[in-house]
């Protein structure tokens, strides 16, 4: 399974101990799902983790907003969509998401964004929260 995480999913992962997190634990003691992200959301990643409360939120748990992103982009493949078409309407980092996705050939987007989950899916991706993306992982066996 192929699954890609919208930058809000990923921030909580990295933040609290909430539903994201556990998907992204869940992510990790699988292997046979890849987790994907591209240049451009680890940098929005990276702006965001910067950010006061984000850094006080990671002092809280003795971490740096270098190791989070370090951890992070350790668990990631990297690819670099090659178009990135209008799909969400007012999103442009939406169309991000979906472009890496399609590029990745992903299974899922988890998201929390309510743009992206409105479409449900795009093309062969379906877009998801996070609470049903544990839900699918539990229900996949491990190949």
């Amino acid at each position: 399974m192929r699954i890609v995480l919208d930058t809000n999913v990923v921030l909580s992962a990295l933040l609290w101990r909430g539903t994201p997190y556990q998907l992204l634990e869940s992510i990790r003691q699988r292997a046979d799902i890849q987790l994907y992200s591209s240049p451009v959301l680890l940098q929005e990643l990276a702006d965001v983790l910067t950010r006061p409360a984000a850094t006080g939120r990671l002092a809280l748990v003795g971490r740096s907003a270098q190791q989070a992103l370090a951890d992070y982009v350790d668990a990631v493949n990297m690819v670099e969509p090659a178009v990135v078409p209008r799909v969400v309407p007012n999103d442009p980092d939406g169309d991000h998401v979906v472009a890496l996705a399609l590029a990745a050939g992903a299974d899922l987007i988890v998201s929390g964004d309510a743009e992206l989950l409105a479409l449900a899916r795009v093309d062969t991706v379906s877009i998801i929260t996070p609470a049903l993306a544990i839900a699918h992982i539990s229900a996949a066996k491990e190949v």
